[in-house]
Parts: structure tokens; C-alpha cells; sequence
């Protein structure tokens, strides 16, 4: 699979790690093994993807990067910072923020948390705005209430309009409500947004045709431990690959006695 010459400058470079004197490892964040087991992790590329079965914190990672650059935990940009939880997770996850260096060949202009999980909370958030603010805040979301659009149209909205040039955007599971064909879409415009040399995507995903952005990093989150591997190594290649080659087969194995 080729690679593209732009994707060799990167914003962030690095993210290390480092162990605090005393932790409590039946605690999340740090009862997570990858979490425990996390020294260093490279950025070579303009795009990396973060990959792994549920559970294994890749998500974490993402939570804790995006809040040590200033993100809304629950998903947003410095100037969009809500919460609606009261669970003490955030403050879990502050813990680990605070122990991460993040080394940068330069800091960006723009940014954003893009998180599926809580996008809801983001449309409820920029409602509120407009409603009691009048601020204009569907300006960057394409112009109108991302509750007026479905669940798919609500997030192409915010990867076609918010996405700028010259950003740092971290995107966890974005392929949550869009089909394979806008999947497609939305590696295009990552290609696009991606010829400006200061602009970087870090993306947790399921999704073998994400997956397939030609020259990215891709880091598995499974045994425990970040490691780098190839595309056509990703499970998510590989189970998709087979079961289209024979679902028939396939499913007859799945449902045997």
C-alpha cells in the first residue's frame, strides 16, 4: 500500500509516560495493564490509528491525551468543555493526563475530541448555546442543530464543517453511525485535510476500511501492550477479509453444536 510524502511531519511527535511513585492499580485507569505497562508512544505520521478488542484502553489513552491538551472530556475543543457525568472517571483520568509529556514539533491552531460515545451531549451542549447564548454555535457544524439530522448526517456534519486545516483533532470510534459508504467519505476528507503538513488525526477505530488509510501508523492495544503493526495484520482485516471471502462457512462454524 503506498504512502504519501506528506505524511511524515506530524504536530505531535511523542507522548511518554511516566510511572507515579504510588498508584492504586485497582483503580482505573491504572488497573488497565496497557495503562500500567505505557512508556512511550512515536507519531511518524500525519495519521495514527489506535486498534483493540473492547476493553483494552485504547479509548483511555485518547481520554488522556485529550484532556492534558485542554479537550473536553466527553468530547469537544478548548472552547467547548462540558460535563455531564457524575461519576469521578474524569478525575481518573486527570490522574493519568498529568503523568504524560507530549512533545511537539509545533502546537496547533485548532483541535477537537471527537467522541462517539458522548457526540449526543456535544448536539445537547450546542443547542444550549444557541438557545440561550445566541452565540452561533451551529456556525462550524454546518448550520443548523445536529439533532435535526440522523445519527450518520449529524456526524458527517461535523467531520465535513468543524475539521479544519491545521489542527490536532483525536477521533474515538468516528465510524459509530456511519455506513461503509460514508466511511469512504470520511477517508477523503482526512486525505484532503491531511496535504496540509500541520495538521494530524490520532483515531481509536473498529473499522477495517478506516483502517486502510494508505502510510498510517497503526498501533494494537492487545497483550497488554502498544505495538505497531501492518494493516493486513489487524484482525479487523483479516476476520472482515474471511468472512467475506466464505460467510457461508463462516457462519457454519459460528453456529455448530
Amino acid at each position: 500500500m503506498c504512502a504519501f510524502p506528506f505524511l511524515n511531519t506530524p504536530l505531535l511527535q511523542s507522548i511518554r509516560a511516566e510511572s507515579p511513585l504510588s498508584i492504586d492499580t485497582t483503580q482505573y485507569p491504572f488497573s488497565l495493564p496497557i495503562i500500567r505497562n505505557l512508556k512511550e508512544i512515536s507519531f511518524p505520521t500525519q495519521v495514527t490509528f489506535f486498534i483493540g478488542e473492547n476493553g483494552t484502553g485504547k479509548s483511555t489513552i485518547l481520554e488522556a491525551m485529550a484532556y492534558h491538551v485542554g479537550f473536553g472530556a466527553e468530547g469537544g475543543s478548548k472552547n467547548i468543555a462540558f460535563k455531564t457525568s457524575v461519576a469521578d472517571v474524569y478525575a481518573n483520568i486527570q490522574k493519568l493526563a498529568d503523568h504524560l509529556t507530549l512533545s511537539w514539533r509545533q502546537k496547533p491552531k485548532d483541535g477537537y475530541f471527537f467522541r462517539a460515545e458522548s457526540f449526543y451531549n456535544v448536539a445537547n451542549y450546542l443547542d444550549y448555546l444557541e438557545r440561550e447564548c445566541g452565540s452561533g454555535a451551529y456556525s462550524s457544524y454546518g448550520g443548523k442543530s445536529l439533532h435535526e439530522q440522523s445519527h450518520g448526517e449529524s456526524f458527517l456534519a461535523f467531520f465535513k464543517n468543524r475539521i479544519n486545516r491545521g489542527g490536532f483533532f483525536i477521533l474515538d470510534e468516528p465510524e459509530a453511525a456511519l455506513s461503509p459508504q460514508r466511511q469512504l467519505s470520511l477517508l477523503v476528507i482526512i486525505h484532503q485535510l491531511c496535504k496540509d503538513p500541520n495538521m494530524q488525526f490520532i483515531i481509536a477505530t473498529h473499522s477495517p476500511i478506516l483502517l486502510s488509510y494508505p502510510g498510517a501508523t497503526i498501533y494494537s492495544c492487545d497483550d497488554n501492550h502498544i505495538k505497531k503493526i501492518s494493516y493486513t495484520q489487524t484482525p479487523h482485516y483479516q476476520i472482515m477479509k474471511d468472512f467475506l471471502n466464505n460467510p457461508d462457512l463462516y457462519l457454519k462454524n459460528l453456529f455448530s453444536e
